[in-house]
Formats: C-alpha cells, sequence, structure tokens
C-alpha cells in the first residue's frame, strides 16, 4: 500500500497546544526502560483457576508470558478477615450473591499468606517460576482499611481509627480505618512493603484506594525501599497528579476507563476519548505514565458487571478496545480471561466455596479467544519493537467521522504509526484532511485505506482498525 502524503505541520501543532501538559509543568520521574514498555497482567486468584490458589497459578504462567506480557500483578494474597458479621462487609460484598465472608481487599494479617492460596514457599515459587520467564511480579497492598479482627487491632490499638468514645472508626467500605498520624503504623507497614521484596523477591507493588493514604507515607515508604532496591515498581490505585513525582511509575486513568465504557455503550462519540485524554494529560506531570484498562477486579464484580464488557461489546468491540489500549500512550492492563475474550462473569467474592464463578479456560479453544490470543501477543510484540508506541507522543488527528473514528499518531525516535479504531458496531469512513505518506500495514481488521482529492480516506468495518507505518 503505498500513497504518497506527509504530516501536515500545523495539524501535528494544533494537537500539541491543545492537549500536551498545558497545566502542569512538573515532570514525572523516570521508570525502567523495561516497565516502560511493558504491559500488566491481573490475577485476581480466586476465579483465575477452580483451585484458586498461588500453586495453579503458577502452573498458567507459560501462558501469561505466551500472550507477549511483562508484569504479573497479583490481587492480595495476604490473609483476608473472614468475619460474618455483615455491618463490616462493602455493599458490593453484600450484593455479589455469593454470601462469602471472605473479601480479599479486608486484611486480617499484612505478613501472612492466606492459607486458601497457599504458603510462604508457594509464593516464593511462583515469584522464582516468573522470574525464569522473564516476567516481573507485583502484589496488592491495601493500607487505607484492614479487617476488624486485624491482628494488631488488640495489641496495637491506636493502629486504628478511633472516634471521640474509642471505638473503631470504620470507612467508605465498612473496614476499619488505618491510622497514618501514628508513626509505629508507618513503620509497621513500610517494614510490610520491605518484607516481600526482601524475603520473596517481588518487583513492586499496586497501592489501593493509593488517594486516602497521605502522600508523604508513599514518598518516604519508596525512597527508603529504592535505596536498596533501585528498580522497585509502583502502581497507583488513583489519578493524583503529583504521584509520579518521586514515588510512583504509573497511575490509573479512571477517566479514560469511563471514556471507554461511555464510547462503547453507544452514549459518546469516539471524540469523548480525546477529551478524557487531553484531561488527564493537561494535570498530570510531563511524561506521567497511566494504565490503560477496561477491565478489572472492582469493575469485573459490580452487580452490573453479571453482563460483562466482552458481552455487551461483543468479541470484535473488545478486540477494538484491546487495540486502543495497547496502541495509546500509557501502560496496557489486561484483567485475567481478557486475552481469550472470557465474558464469564468474575466476582471477587467468588471462590470454590462461594459463587464458583471462574474465567472459561475452555474459550482459549473458540475462534475469538484464539484470535484475541493472537491479538494481544501482537500488540505486545509491537509495543515491544516500536519506540512509538512505548514511549512516543501521541498526536490526535481530527477526521470527518468523529463520532465513529479514533485517529492519532504515535512517534518517537524517528517512527512515526497511524492508528485508527473505529469504536462503533457499523461501518464507517473517515476523511483525514492531512498529507501522509503510508508505509506498511502493520496491523489491521476490516481496514481499507485511499488516497483522495482532500487527503486520506479510511474505510473500516464494525470494530474495525488499522495501525500503519507512515512517513
Amino acid at each position: 500500500m503505498t500513497i504518497v502524503k506527509k504530516i501536515v505541520a500545523g495539524i501535528v501543532s494544533a494537537s500539541l497546544c491543545a492537549a500536551v501538559f498545558a497545566a502542569n509543568q512538573d515532570v514525572a520521574r523516570p521508570t525502567t526502560p523495561e516497565f516502560q514498555k511493558s504491559a500488566v497482567y491481573q490475577i485476581l486468584l480466586p476465579v483465575f483457576t477452580q483451585e484458586g490458589t498461588l500453586a495453579k497459578a503458577q502452573e498458567m504462567l507459560p501462558h501469561i508470558k505466551s500472550a507477549g506480557m511483562d508484569v504479573v500483578y497479583l490481587c492480595p494474597v495476604v490473609e483476608s478477615d473472614t468475619d460474618t458479621n455483615r455491618e463490616f462487609w462493602s455493599r458490593r460484598q453484600k450484593a455479589s450473591g455469593t454470601e462469602n465472608p471472605r473479601n480479599p481487599y479486608r486484611m486480617k494479617d499484612y505478613f501472612k499468606i492466606d492459607p486458601a492460596f497457599g504458603t510462604d514457599a508457594d509464593l516464593k515459587s511462583f515469584v522464582e517460576a516468573a522470574h525464569k520467564l522473564g516476567l516481573k511480579v507485583i502484589l496488592d497492598l491495601v493500607y487505607y482499611h484492614c479487617g476488624p479482627n486485624a491482628v494488631f487491632i488488640k495489641s496495637n490499638p491506636d493502629f486504628v481509627v478511633r472516634d471521640a468514645e474509642g471505638k473503631v472508626k470504620t470507612g467508605k467500605w465498612n473496614f476499619p480505618e488505618l491510622n497514618f498520624k501514628n508513626p509505629a503504623l508507618r513503620e509497621y507497614l513500610y517494614k510490610n512493603m520491605e518484607h516481600f521484596v526482601k524475603d520473596f523477591g517481588v518487583d513492586g507493588y499496586r497501592t489501593d484506594v493509593e488517594i486516602l493514604i497521605p502522600a508523604d507515607f508513599w514518598d518516604d515508604a519508596c525512597a527508603r525501599l529504592r535505596k536498596t532496591y533501585p528498580a522497585l515498581i509502583m502502581v497507583g490505585e488513583s489519578e493524583r497528579a503529583t504521584a509520579q513525582i518521586s514515588a510512583y511509575d504509573a497511575n490509573y486513568c479512571w477517566g479514560w476507563y469511563r471514556a471507554l465504557v461511555a464510547v462503547f455503550e453507544g452514549k459518546k462519540p469516539a471524540s469523548e476519548l480525546r477529551k478524557a485524554w487531553e484531561a488527564v494529560n493537561e494535570k498530570m506531570p510531563i511524561n506521567a505514565r497511566v494504565l490503560r484498562a477496561l477491565d478489572n477486579h472492582d469493575t469485573a464484580s459490580d452487580v452490573e458487571g453479571r453482563v460483562s464488557y466482552e458481552r455487551k461489546f461483543g468479541s470484535r468491540g473488545m478486540d477494538a478496545v484491546q487495540v486502543l489500549n495497547f496502541a495509546i500512550d500509557g501502560i496496557p492492563f489486561v484483567y485475567n480471561g481478557n486475552e481469550i475474550a472470557n465474558d464469564a462473569y468474575l466476582s471477587m467474592f467468588s471462590s470454590k466455596e462461594h459463587g464458583r464463578y471462574f474465567v472459561a479456560w475452555e474459550n482459549a479453544l473458540a475462534e475469538n479467544g484464539k484470535r484475541r490470543l493472537a491479538l494481544i501477543k501482537k500488540l505486545s510484540d509491537m509495543r515491544h519493537e516500536y519506540s512509538a508506541l512505548s514511549e512516543g507522543k501521541t498526536l490526535w488527528l481530527d477526521t470527518s467521522a468523529p463520532e465513529s473514528v479514533a485517529v492519532f499518531v504515535r512517534e518517537a525516535k524517528g517512527q512515526k504509526l497511524l492508528v485508527a479504531v473505529n469504536v462503533k458496531n457499523s461501518a464507517a469512513e473517515a476523511e483525514i484532511s492531512s498529507e501522509i505518506e503510508v508505509g506498511r500495514e502493520l496491523l489491521s481488521y476490516g481496514a481499507k485505506v485511499e488516497k483522495t482529492a482532500k487527503g486520506l480516506k479510511i474505510s473500516l468495518s464494525p470494530y474495525g482498525y488499522a495501525i500503519l507505518e507512515i512517513k
């Protein structure tokens, strides 16, 4: 395919002026080259396999590697509280219908591996096996709250927040809040972070509801840990603009998630993605990295999530979502089962005793599962190969079909890639009034590119997409 055109400098300048870090001139701390190119794979152990154990999850590591993943993120593996008093259950836990008193995000003992998942030896074995495959491992830190039976509440009553009468204060999800005004609590949690890096070899952490914990705790803890472990990976579940200045390597991006849902549900046009991207970039530091995700353990566990996004958007729709998340700037994030087009309901409160909702691994043998796995692998390989995808600028282009088609350029180190994605379940044509010279087609589905009198016309089938080299 050869269509002689070139990018008009005015369009590039307009995109940059509209969206690139206009409001915040702070600079994010550098991360490692490996993490910059990585894709993150989340494992929720109780639903990942029917056994729900670390040992069984370890057997799946070659599969995760074969999908092109680089970082394995384990949802909490330490002992959770199984208190049956529903006063201390979250709304989502009650609504799940599983009647499971165990909430993996309500901690009982931060230093003990939950027996339901295995032993210390099992976690060590998991990490070692992952490292042999070239995979990093990060754990989940849940420090905003604990369970009502947390092991330190009696021995260290000031580790939790209490009211004027001395009663334990519960937070947003009906769990006791940890007291970060207590220096001893801070040191306890720092030692917990150090423990899993030092004694188990984990590579870092994802931090639950990061923004509800004092920022200076994360700054201090990360500075201390990185003196010995400089490659420590830190991912924060928040959009706190200052998180990456000294402590974090990446943040969550709920604005992008909400835009994806609204666009693929047909409630918003494709241009909403650009608006969400611009809004986040305007408040984040220069060179900040955000996770690009649709599904995770939270969204998949919502009651309305019983009709999964895979079913809502269809397999081809979810293919288009993955192309967007891998091709836009940031760190792509894959929830367990997304890589095989799993459409089963995956509640975090499910287990072999409650609910029995598991990843439908048989879908890996179905046509859509095979196609999705091949797509994820291809996208991951492209991020490893093309600096334009892993660290390049994102330059949005105006099109004649802003309601249906998202088009942007990724550029770095002399590489330029054009990305076009139809976000609707109907055919679309998008004209670009810029001069582009198109080279190799790197990835496409249902795409046709033509030269026109006005510029470039891209015809896309429902949920079609194309990634092209350009000059």
